[in-house]
């Protein structure tokens, strides 16, 4: 392994780290499916942005870790595969120095994370449940968001370190 891949292993490991302390910590309960609303996808949109491919693995890892601390077992599956759908989506999709594109893709990127929410929670619970976590599920992908716009501005200062 060389000095490169050793970094981007490191930066993978401490980017899963980040995504699963603030998507485990800072959390609202949604009553209706039993899950809760986090700002992991922010760090997410930032792994995505930073480590591309490492980024997705890292983001599935660290979101599904939450769940597995959490207690969630019934969601871990369904988010790693979910929120590595985010991360991939994201990483895809943004164009780095473009924010409204970059926006664009955090959007579509949450919109295919409340659509897999909504499917998984229909078969689990049923439509009328699925549909009552569709709002908090917005409010979360909103939030993340917010917090991966912010963090297109660390993108720049952090790129050096991981080359």
């Amino acid at each position: 392994m060389n000095d490169k891949q050793v970094r981007r292993l490191a930066m993978g490991g401490v980017m899963a780290a980040l995504v699963f302390v603030m998507t485990y910590l800072p959390k609202i309960p949604v009553p209706v499916t039993g899950g809760y609303v986090h700002l992991g996808d922010g760090m997410i949109f930032l792994a995505a942005m930073l480590l591309g491919p490492m980024g997705v693995a890292a983001s599935a890892v660290g979101s599904a870790l939450s769940d597995l601390v959490g207690g969630y077992m019934t969601y871990l599956i369904p988010t790693f595969v979910i929120k590595g759908l985010v991360a991939f989506i994201a990483w895809k999709l943004h164009k780095p120095g473009n924010w409204l594109q970059t926006a664009l893709a955090f959007i579509l990127a949450e919109l295919a994370m409340v659509a897999g929410y909504f499917a998984f929670e229909a078969v689990l619970y049923g439509v009328p449940a699925a549909l009552g976590a569709v709002g908090p599920n917005l409010i979360q992908g909103a939030a993340g968001v917010a917090v991966g716009l912010l963090c297109t501005a660390l993108v720049p200062r952090l790129k050096p370190v991981i080359k």
